[in-house]
């Protein structure tokens, strides 16, 4: 059985040499690698926080749609937080 989810993830670019989609392309091999059939890549780009987040102002937002099985967002939550380049995950499923 395979479900529709969106994922919201904020990158931290702060130490980042190289370009904002190489860091979009290797969150998304992540995802692949954990059985994640990746539909729709969208950018948001760079915006402010509210308030400072881990002495962090800003992040790069990126939004994937994606379709797997019911346990993927665990594996998917166990895997990202060990990158230190995701600054905040936030997954819902779509209807």
């Amino acid at each position: 059985m395979s479900r529709k989810y969106q994922g919201l993830i904020i990158l931290n670019t702060k130490s980042h040499e190289g370009s904002v989609d190489d860091l979009v392309t290797a969150v998304s091999k992540e995802l692949e690698a954990e059985g994640a059939k990746l539909e729709k890549i969208s950018q948001l780009g760079r915006r402010q926080f509210a308030y400072s987040s881990r002495h962090l102002e800003a992040g790069h937002y990126v939004n994937y749609v994606f379709q797997g099985a019911p346990d993927i967002i665990t594996k998917i939550q166990d895997r990202l937080r060990l990158n230190g380049h995701v600054h905040l995950q936030h997954f819902q499923r779509l209807a």
